[in-house]
Protein backbone atom coordinates (compact mmCIF):
# COMPACT_ATOMS: atom_id res chain seq x y z
CA UNK A 1 0.00 0.00 0.00
CA UNK A 2 1.23 3.53 -0.67
CA UNK A 3 -1.13 6.16 0.20
CA UNK A 4 -0.24 9.94 1.65
CA UNK A 5 -2.12 11.73 3.53
CA UNK A 6 -1.38 15.42 4.20
CA UNK A 7 -3.22 16.91 7.04
CA UNK A 8 -3.44 20.41 7.60
CA UNK A 9 0.01 20.91 6.42
CA UNK A 10 1.43 24.57 5.80
CA UNK A 11 4.98 26.13 4.88
CA UNK A 12 6.10 29.08 6.63
CA UNK A 13 9.42 30.85 5.56
CA UNK A 14 11.49 32.96 7.77
CA UNK A 15 10.04 36.56 8.02
CA UNK A 16 6.58 35.11 8.38
CA UNK A 17 5.95 34.31 4.23
CA UNK A 18 3.30 31.32 4.15
CA UNK A 19 3.70 29.16 0.82
CA UNK A 20 1.53 27.10 1.30
CA UNK A 21 -1.68 27.26 3.65
CA UNK A 22 -3.91 24.48 5.08
CA UNK A 23 -3.00 21.81 2.97
CA UNK A 24 -4.96 18.91 3.29
CA UNK A 25 -5.39 15.66 0.62
CA UNK A 26 -5.82 12.48 1.02
CA UNK A 27 -3.62 10.40 -2.12
CA UNK A 28 -4.87 6.50 -2.68
CA UNK A 29 -2.86 3.74 -2.79
CA UNK A 30 -1.66 3.39 -7.20
CA UNK A 31 -3.40 7.05 -7.46
CA UNK A 32 -1.63 9.34 -10.32
CA UNK A 33 -2.20 13.26 -8.67
CA UNK A 34 -1.09 16.07 -10.23
CA UNK A 35 -0.30 19.57 -8.74
CA UNK A 36 -0.88 22.39 -11.16
CA UNK A 37 -0.85 26.23 -10.89
CA UNK A 38 1.14 29.51 -11.50
CA UNK A 39 4.46 29.83 -10.78
CA UNK A 40 4.47 30.12 -6.78
CA UNK A 41 1.83 28.61 -5.75
CA UNK A 42 3.01 26.35 -3.77
CA UNK A 43 3.16 23.13 -5.72
CA UNK A 44 7.34 22.30 -6.05
CA UNK A 45 6.99 23.49 -1.71
CA UNK A 46 4.24 21.12 -0.78
CA UNK A 47 6.19 18.03 -3.04
CA UNK A 48 9.14 19.21 -1.33
CA UNK A 49 7.82 18.86 2.07
CA UNK A 50 5.88 15.40 0.83
CA UNK A 51 9.96 14.35 -0.17
CA UNK A 52 11.54 15.66 3.07
CA UNK A 53 13.76 18.09 1.23
CA UNK A 54 11.53 21.04 3.07
CA UNK A 55 10.73 20.98 6.53
CA UNK A 56 7.20 21.23 7.66
CA UNK A 57 5.62 24.51 9.28
CA UNK A 58 2.64 22.89 10.49
CA UNK A 59 0.44 19.53 10.57
CA UNK A 60 1.59 16.24 9.18
CA UNK A 61 2.25 13.91 6.72
CA UNK A 62 1.91 10.48 6.59
CA UNK A 63 2.87 7.80 4.14
CA UNK A 64 1.16 4.42 4.68
CA UNK A 65 -0.40 5.75 7.88
CA UNK A 66 2.95 6.67 9.46
CA UNK A 67 3.92 10.21 10.34
CA UNK A 68 6.81 10.75 8.46
CA UNK A 69 7.23 14.94 9.33
CA UNK A 70 10.74 13.91 10.70
CA UNK A 71 12.15 11.38 8.68
CA UNK A 72 14.85 11.57 6.38
CA UNK A 73 14.38 11.43 2.44
CA UNK A 74 16.44 8.58 2.54
CA UNK A 75 13.87 6.88 5.10
CA UNK A 76 10.52 7.79 3.17
CA UNK A 77 10.79 5.47 0.81
CA UNK A 78 10.14 7.68 -2.09
CA UNK A 79 11.86 8.83 -5.22
CA UNK A 80 11.76 11.76 -6.93
CA UNK A 81 12.73 13.07 -9.98
CA UNK A 82 14.02 16.62 -10.91
CA UNK A 83 13.10 19.54 -13.46
CA UNK A 84 16.89 19.41 -14.02
CA UNK A 85 17.67 15.64 -14.08
CA UNK A 86 20.46 15.70 -11.37
CA UNK A 87 22.51 13.41 -13.30
CA UNK A 88 26.59 12.89 -12.40
CA UNK A 89 27.92 13.78 -15.47
CA UNK A 90 31.33 11.48 -14.34
CA UNK A 91 29.40 8.37 -14.20
CA UNK A 92 27.89 5.81 -17.01
CA UNK A 93 23.91 5.95 -17.57
CA UNK A 94 24.36 2.26 -15.62
CA UNK A 95 26.15 3.92 -12.79
CA UNK A 96 23.65 6.82 -12.23
CA UNK A 97 20.51 4.45 -12.61
CA UNK A 98 22.36 1.90 -10.54
CA UNK A 99 23.62 4.26 -7.64
CA UNK A 100 20.71 4.05 -5.15
CA UNK A 101 21.02 0.23 -5.12
CA UNK A 102 25.00 1.13 -4.52
CA UNK A 103 24.01 3.20 -1.52
CA UNK A 104 22.02 0.64 0.30
CA UNK A 105 24.96 -2.20 -0.64
CA UNK A 106 22.83 -4.67 -2.70
CA UNK A 107 25.26 -7.23 -4.31
CA UNK A 108 25.87 -6.45 -7.88
CA UNK A 109 24.29 -9.40 -9.54
CA UNK A 110 21.23 -8.08 -7.95
CA UNK A 111 22.23 -4.71 -9.64
CA UNK A 112 22.87 -5.76 -12.60
CA UNK A 113 19.30 -7.46 -12.93
CA UNK A 114 17.49 -4.16 -11.81
CA UNK A 115 19.63 -1.52 -14.38
CA UNK A 116 18.86 -4.13 -17.09
CA UNK A 117 15.15 -4.21 -15.94
CA UNK A 118 14.84 -0.67 -16.03
CA UNK A 119 16.88 0.47 -19.21
CA UNK A 120 14.62 -2.36 -21.07
CA UNK A 121 11.65 -0.70 -19.56
CA UNK A 122 12.79 3.15 -20.45
CA UNK A 123 14.15 2.13 -23.95
CA UNK A 124 17.86 3.06 -23.04
CA UNK A 125 19.87 -0.46 -23.39
CA UNK A 126 22.03 0.96 -25.72
CA UNK A 127 22.79 4.16 -23.75
CA UNK A 128 24.31 2.39 -20.73
CA UNK A 129 27.87 2.89 -21.59
CA UNK A 130 27.53 6.29 -21.93
CA UNK A 131 27.99 9.47 -20.40
CA UNK A 132 25.14 11.88 -19.46
CA UNK A 133 26.84 14.43 -21.94
CA UNK A 134 26.16 12.46 -25.34
CA UNK A 135 22.58 11.78 -24.43
CA UNK A 136 19.79 14.13 -25.50
CA UNK A 137 17.64 16.25 -23.12
CA UNK A 138 14.79 13.11 -23.17
CA UNK A 139 17.38 10.44 -22.91
CA UNK A 140 18.51 12.20 -19.61
CA UNK A 141 15.02 12.13 -18.47
CA UNK A 142 14.38 8.87 -19.01
CA UNK A 143 18.15 8.32 -16.94
CA UNK A 144 16.62 10.12 -14.28
CA UNK A 145 13.18 8.30 -13.91
CA UNK A 146 15.56 4.97 -14.74
CA UNK A 147 17.12 6.09 -11.61
CA UNK A 148 14.37 6.62 -9.48
CA UNK A 149 12.13 4.07 -10.43
CA UNK A 150 15.03 0.83 -9.81
CA UNK A 151 14.47 1.90 -5.87
CA UNK A 152 10.90 0.22 -6.43
CA UNK A 153 9.51 3.51 -4.27
CA UNK A 154 6.50 3.15 -2.31
CA UNK A 155 5.88 6.77 -3.65
CA UNK A 156 6.94 8.14 -7.31
CA UNK A 157 7.70 12.24 -6.89
CA UNK A 158 8.10 14.39 -10.02
CA UNK A 159 8.63 17.74 -9.91
CA UNK A 160 8.08 19.45 -13.77
CA UNK A 161 10.35 16.37 -14.95
CA UNK A 162 9.43 17.67 -18.69
CA UNK A 163 9.72 21.66 -18.59
CA UNK A 164 12.84 21.59 -20.09
CA UNK A 165 12.23 19.68 -23.19
CA UNK A 166 10.71 20.99 -26.43
CA UNK A 167 7.20 20.88 -27.90
CA UNK A 168 7.81 17.17 -29.73
CA UNK A 169 9.62 15.58 -27.29
CA UNK A 170 6.97 16.84 -24.55
CA UNK A 171 4.15 15.21 -25.88
CA UNK A 172 6.56 11.85 -26.29
CA UNK A 173 7.79 11.83 -23.18
CA UNK A 174 4.12 12.63 -21.55
CA UNK A 175 2.68 9.31 -23.43
CA UNK A 176 5.57 7.56 -22.16
CA UNK A 177 5.06 8.32 -18.45
CA UNK A 178 1.38 7.17 -19.46
CA UNK A 179 2.66 4.06 -20.06
CA UNK A 180 5.29 3.72 -17.44
CA UNK A 181 2.77 4.11 -15.02
CA UNK A 182 0.98 1.02 -15.92
CA UNK A 183 3.82 -1.02 -15.64
CA UNK A 184 5.39 0.07 -12.42
CA UNK A 185 1.41 0.38 -10.70
CA UNK A 186 2.66 2.65 -8.08
CA UNK A 187 1.30 6.07 -6.31
CA UNK A 188 2.51 9.28 -8.45
CA UNK A 189 2.63 12.62 -7.19
CA UNK A 190 3.27 14.86 -10.19
CA UNK A 191 4.03 18.80 -10.18
CA UNK A 192 3.60 20.72 -13.60
CA UNK A 193 2.23 24.30 -14.42
CA UNK A 194 0.90 23.10 -18.13
CA UNK A 195 -2.52 22.52 -17.60
CA UNK A 196 -2.22 19.92 -20.41
CA UNK A 197 -0.16 17.84 -18.94
CA UNK A 198 -2.28 17.94 -15.44
CA UNK A 199 -5.30 16.90 -17.58
CA UNK A 200 -3.88 13.85 -19.53
CA UNK A 201 -1.71 12.25 -16.86
CA UNK A 202 -3.79 12.72 -13.74
CA UNK A 203 -6.28 10.83 -11.99
CA UNK A 204 -7.36 13.42 -9.80
CA UNK A 205 -5.81 17.07 -10.18
CA UNK A 206 -4.87 19.78 -7.42
CA UNK A 207 -5.19 23.13 -8.54
CA UNK A 208 -3.35 25.62 -6.69
CA UNK A 209 -3.04 29.70 -6.60
CA UNK A 210 -1.39 31.92 -3.84
CA UNK A 211 -0.52 28.30 -1.59
CA UNK A 212 -4.03 27.54 -1.27
CA UNK A 213 -5.97 24.69 -3.12
CA UNK A 214 -8.99 25.78 -5.27
CA UNK A 215 -10.44 22.55 -6.50
CA UNK A 216 -9.36 18.94 -6.14
CA UNK A 217 -11.23 16.86 -9.22
CA UNK A 218 -10.72 14.30 -12.20
CA UNK A 219 -10.03 16.33 -15.63
CA UNK A 220 -13.44 15.91 -16.24
CA UNK A 221 -14.32 17.44 -13.00
CA UNK A 222 -12.80 20.43 -13.01
CA UNK A 223 -12.86 21.09 -16.61
CA UNK A 224 -16.98 20.57 -16.65
CA UNK A 225 -17.49 22.08 -13.32
CA UNK A 226 -15.00 24.57 -11.92
CA UNK A 227 -15.58 25.85 -8.57
CA UNK A 228 -14.13 29.02 -9.15
CA UNK A 229 -13.32 31.76 -11.93
CA UNK A 230 -9.37 30.65 -11.70
CA UNK A 231 -10.20 27.11 -12.00
CA UNK A 232 -12.39 27.95 -14.82
CA UNK A 233 -9.82 30.40 -16.50
CA UNK A 234 -6.86 28.21 -15.57
CA UNK A 235 -7.86 25.13 -17.22
CA UNK A 236 -9.00 24.73 -20.84
CA UNK A 237 -6.36 26.53 -23.73
CA UNK A 238 -7.57 28.83 -25.10
CA UNK A 239 -8.97 29.94 -21.54
CA UNK A 240 -12.83 30.09 -20.87
CA UNK A 241 -14.34 33.73 -22.15
CA UNK A 242 -15.60 35.66 -19.16
CA UNK A 243 -18.13 38.93 -19.36
CA UNK A 244 -20.54 40.17 -17.13
CA UNK A 245 -23.93 39.56 -17.78
CA UNK A 246 -27.62 39.49 -16.60
CA UNK A 247 -29.37 36.56 -14.85
CA UNK A 248 -33.11 36.68 -15.06
CA UNK A 249 -35.98 34.59 -14.07
CA UNK A 250 -39.20 34.15 -16.55
CA UNK A 251 -41.34 32.00 -14.86
CA UNK A 252 -39.76 28.78 -14.59
CA UNK A 253 -36.84 29.37 -16.94
CA UNK A 254 -34.37 30.73 -16.57
CA UNK A 255 -32.29 33.29 -19.02
CA UNK A 256 -28.34 35.15 -19.44
CA UNK A 257 -28.63 38.53 -21.00
CA UNK A 258 -25.69 39.92 -22.44
CA UNK A 259 -24.72 41.47 -26.03
CA UNK A 260 -28.27 42.41 -26.67
CA UNK A 261 -29.17 38.69 -26.89
CA UNK A 262 -30.92 36.59 -24.67
CA UNK A 263 -30.37 32.73 -24.15
CA UNK A 264 -32.12 30.00 -21.98
CA UNK A 265 -30.41 28.50 -19.62
CA UNK A 266 -31.29 24.66 -20.37
CA UNK A 267 -30.28 21.49 -19.28
CA UNK A 268 -28.81 20.44 -15.95
CA UNK A 269 -27.71 23.63 -15.16
CA UNK A 270 -31.21 25.20 -15.99
CA UNK A 271 -32.75 22.60 -13.56
CA UNK A 272 -30.11 23.41 -10.71
CA UNK A 273 -31.13 26.90 -11.05
CA UNK A 274 -34.75 25.94 -10.06
CA UNK A 275 -34.12 23.69 -7.08
CA UNK A 276 -31.63 26.64 -5.99
CA UNK A 277 -34.39 28.64 -6.25
CA UNK A 278 -31.62 31.73 -7.42
CA UNK A 279 -33.23 35.45 -7.47
CA UNK A 280 -32.42 37.88 -10.54
CA UNK A 281 -29.00 39.14 -10.20
CA UNK A 282 -26.04 39.87 -12.25
CA UNK A 283 -23.24 37.31 -13.00
CA UNK A 284 -20.18 36.57 -14.83
CA UNK A 285 -20.78 34.24 -17.63
CA UNK A 286 -18.50 32.09 -18.85
CA UNK A 287 -18.47 30.07 -22.28
CA UNK A 288 -15.26 27.99 -23.17
CA UNK A 289 -14.11 28.66 -26.85
CA UNK A 290 -14.90 25.40 -28.21
CA UNK A 291 -18.75 25.54 -27.32
CA UNK A 292 -18.94 29.41 -29.29
CA UNK A 293 -19.95 28.51 -32.83
CA UNK A 294 -20.41 30.41 -36.13
CA UNK A 295 -24.40 31.40 -36.10
CA UNK A 296 -26.64 32.12 -39.45
CA UNK A 297 -27.42 35.49 -40.87
CA UNK A 298 -29.58 37.08 -38.44
CA UNK A 299 -29.11 34.99 -35.36
CA UNK A 300 -26.59 35.60 -32.55
CA UNK A 301 -24.46 38.28 -31.65
CA UNK A 302 -22.27 40.51 -34.10
CA UNK A 303 -18.21 40.23 -33.66
CA UNK A 304 -15.77 41.33 -35.72
CA UNK A 305 -12.44 39.13 -36.20
CA UNK A 306 -9.47 40.99 -34.80
CA UNK A 307 -6.72 37.92 -35.75
CA UNK A 308 -7.43 34.32 -36.94
CA UNK A 309 -4.60 32.18 -35.50
CA UNK A 310 -4.36 28.66 -38.26
CA UNK A 311 -3.88 25.81 -35.63
CA UNK A 312 -4.16 23.09 -38.37
CA UNK A 313 -7.33 21.26 -37.17
CA UNK A 314 -8.96 24.10 -36.15
CA UNK A 315 -8.91 27.91 -36.43
CA UNK A 316 -8.98 30.27 -33.14
CA UNK A 317 -10.74 33.68 -33.92
CA UNK A 318 -9.83 36.60 -31.84
CA UNK A 319 -12.97 39.05 -32.31
CA UNK A 320 -14.33 41.84 -30.21
CA UNK A 321 -17.95 42.44 -29.40
CA UNK A 322 -19.55 46.31 -30.33
CA UNK A 323 -19.09 47.16 -26.58
CA UNK A 324 -15.50 45.82 -26.91
CA UNK A 325 -15.37 42.87 -25.06
CA UNK A 326 -13.41 39.93 -26.19
CA UNK A 327 -14.40 36.82 -27.17
CA UNK A 328 -12.48 33.13 -28.46
CA UNK A 329 -13.89 31.32 -30.95
CA UNK A 330 -12.17 27.91 -31.68
CA UNK A 331 -13.53 26.65 -34.91
CA UNK A 332 -12.75 22.81 -36.32
CA UNK A 333 -11.46 23.41 -39.71
CA UNK A 334 -12.78 20.11 -40.66
CA UNK A 335 -16.44 21.76 -40.75
CA UNK A 336 -15.26 24.67 -42.86
CA UNK A 337 -15.57 24.81 -46.38
CA UNK A 338 -12.57 26.51 -48.76
CA UNK A 339 -14.76 29.52 -49.47
CA UNK A 340 -16.21 29.92 -45.66
CA UNK A 341 -12.93 29.80 -44.53
CA UNK A 342 -11.50 32.44 -46.76
CA UNK A 343 -14.17 35.25 -45.08
CA UNK A 344 -12.98 34.32 -41.75
CA UNK A 345 -10.38 37.24 -42.42
CA UNK A 346 -9.40 39.60 -39.86
CA UNK A 347 -11.69 42.79 -39.77
CA UNK A 348 -14.76 41.04 -41.03
CA UNK A 349 -17.78 40.90 -39.17
CA UNK A 350 -19.23 37.61 -38.10
CA UNK A 351 -22.21 36.31 -36.30
CA UNK A 352 -21.65 33.67 -33.27
CA UNK A 353 -23.46 32.06 -30.40
CA UNK A 354 -23.38 29.52 -27.71
CA UNK A 355 -26.15 27.16 -26.15
CA UNK A 356 -27.29 28.08 -22.45
CA UNK A 357 -26.49 24.09 -21.19
CA UNK A 358 -22.71 25.05 -22.22
CA UNK A 359 -22.58 28.14 -19.54
CA UNK A 360 -21.00 28.65 -16.43
CA UNK A 361 -22.01 30.81 -13.83
CA UNK A 362 -19.90 32.99 -11.37
CA UNK A 363 -20.86 35.72 -8.45
CA UNK A 364 -19.04 38.78 -9.60
CA UNK A 365 -17.81 39.25 -5.74
CA UNK A 366 -16.57 36.02 -4.48
CA UNK A 367 -15.95 34.64 -8.12
CA UNK A 368 -17.45 31.30 -7.06
CA UNK A 369 -19.37 28.91 -9.05
CA UNK A 370 -22.84 29.88 -8.03
CA UNK A 371 -24.26 26.43 -8.94
CA UNK A 372 -22.18 24.62 -6.49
Amino acid sequence: MSKVKLTDVKKIYNGGVVAVHDFNLDIADKEFVVFVGPSGCGKSTTLRMIAGLEEISEGTIEIDGLVVNDLQPKDRDISMVFQNYALYPHMTVFENIAFPLRLRKTPNEEVFQKVKEVAEILGITEYLNRKPRALSGGQRQRVAIGRAMVRNPKVFLMDEPLSNLDAKLRNQMRAEIILLRKRIDTTFVYVTHDQTEAMTLGDRIVIMKDGYIKQVGTPDEVFDWPHNLFVAEFIGAPKMNTFKADLVREGDDYYVKAFGAKILVDGQKGDMLKEKHVENREVILGVRPEHVVLAKQGEGIDVTIQVNEMMGSELHLHTITTDGTQIIVRVPTVSLSHEERAKLTNGEMIRISFEGKVMHLFDPESENNILI
